[in-house]
């Protein structure tokens, strides 16, 4: 428990001192929801909201869903569909959009370990249905995770991870984004993952998401079938 309540400590502070050093720390907001049928096989469902402004200007959400499949301990391959919906800048969710779409997107995970340490290479391709058009976009993501603390219930309670991933079109000028995320998350339980860390991006000039630094605060929760006995240690870096 004092382990818990330091990190939370050194946490608020370097948060204060952030928010009053950035006027346009913006607010990334995530719940999800996943639900294990076996080892192997999930499902899952996401809901975002974001603001340009520290909990205010709210410009975008989006909810989406899908399935996970692990062909290999090492291999790990999604669909996922969603609605993604940007407002206009300058106040909470003005008219007219920026962007309304829809999306559907596959993707593959490869996992490697070093020691206690986590890697992740995620490749997704995503189909965007647009307001302003059809587009292809693929992203490709690096990170690494290193889970730490007294484990309890075969799992350790903290885990921080860092992660690079950049955005990439079929038509000029083909870079789209770079995106950037430092994270600390605390499992109060086997099932409950809380998340909070710092986002910075950086985009080539489009008009369906605007914005650079964000404080990212995400709730997980993962139901597990009564028939799975074990679970592995969750030590993937959450999605975003």
């Amino acid at each position: 428990m004092r382990t818990v309540l330091l990190a939370i400590i050194i946490f608020t502070l370097l948060t204060n001192r952030t928010v009053a050093q950035t006027i346009d720390l913006g607010s990334w907001n995530i719940l999800n929801l996943k639900y294990n049928h076996t080892d192997k096989l999930s499902f899952f469902a996401e809901g975002q909201l974001r603001s340009l402004k520290f909990y205010s200007n709210f410009h975008y959400y989006e909810y989406k869903g899908g399935i996970n499949y692990k062909v290999h301990k090492n291999v790990k391959l999604s669909l996922g569909a969603g609605s993604y919906q940007t407002y206009k800048e300058g106040g909470d969710f003005i008219l007219p959009k920026n962007n309304d779409e829809f999306r559907l997107w596959p993707q593959i995970i490869f996992f490697q370990s070093i020691g206690k340490l986590k890697i992740e290479q995620r490749y997704r391709t995503e189909c965007r249905f647009t307001s302003n058009g059809y587009r292809n976009r693929f992203r490709y993501r690096l990170g690494i995770s290193y889970p730490f603390g007294r484990e309890k219930n075969d799992y350790k309670p903290f885990l921080i991870s860092a992660s690079n991933e950049v955005f990439f079109t079929d038509k000029e000028p083909y870079f789209e984004r770079n995106r950037l995320l430092f994270a600390l998350n605390y499992k109060p339980t086997k099932a409950v993952a809380i998340q909070i860390g710092y986002l910075h991006q950086f985009d080539y000039k489009i008009n369906d998401e605007t914005g650079r630094d964000f404080l990212v605060i995400g709730f997980y929760y993962d139901i597990f079938r009564k028939s799975i006995s074990k679970q592995e240690n969750d030590t993937e870096i959450k999605d975003n």
